[in-house]
């Protein structure tokens, strides 16, 4: 079974996380939700609107070998704190170094930048392109893949996606399915 690790932080966009976190689990994907360990509150991690979800793990407890992907939701609160976080950081680039999926939605893929695994062609909510810098960025697709790292828009983009996930890490039949059980036709395949 694919296992995707998928940290929370404090001021994290719910819709995103929720939305990542469901489609991935009806695909047949383990998520395991993480939360930093220097968020006050600990297991309980409460996103940009005020919606408090509970994690499992510390994300100091995690390492990169235990999974296939890493996926950071969104939210400029989460995506700094993110960013900050060294264990976060360090573990994107295992992930990248150990050749796995690293993929982020909205504002997050400023900590990939931050770690230095975003890749040349990326998307992200707009705006953030300009705290990222480089020319790679488009704003023509849901959900972009260069190499081992997807990149994806904002919460209107959230289940496609958990969709692309499904797709690249369970296989076409889950995808399907999930994508008709959720009437998710608008998602375009990549």
């Amino acid at each position: 079974m694919a296992r995707v690790l998928l940290p929370l932080a404090e001021g994290f966009e719910e819709i995103e996380a929720v939305s990542l976190i469901d489609i991935m689990r009806r695909g047949g994907i383990d998520v395991v939700v993480a939360y930093l360990d220097a968020d006050f509150s600990g297991e309980l991690v409460t996103g940009a609107n005020g919606i408090t979800i509970q994690a499992q793990l510390p994300i100091s407890s995690i390492i990169a070998d235990d999974f296939d992907m890493i996926v950071l939701p969104g939210g400029w609160g989460g995506t700094n704190h993110l960013a900050q976080d060294t264990r976060v950081q360090s573990l994107l680039r295992d992930f990248q170094a150990k050749d796995k999926f690293v993929g982020a939605i909205c504002a997050a893929p400023f900590a990939l930048h931050k770690a230095g695994v975003l890749s040349q062609n990326y998307t992200c909510y707009p705006s953030v392109e300009e705290q990222i810098g480089g020319s790679g960025y488009t704003d023509k697709h849901e959900v972009v893949q260069d190499g081992k790292v997807l990149t994806s828009r904002g919460p209107g983009t959230a289940i496609c996606f958990g969709l692309a996930i499904v797709r690249l890490l369970v296989g076409q039949e889950s995808y399907e399915m999930v994508r008709g059980g959720t009437l998710s036709e608008f998602c375009k395949p990549l």
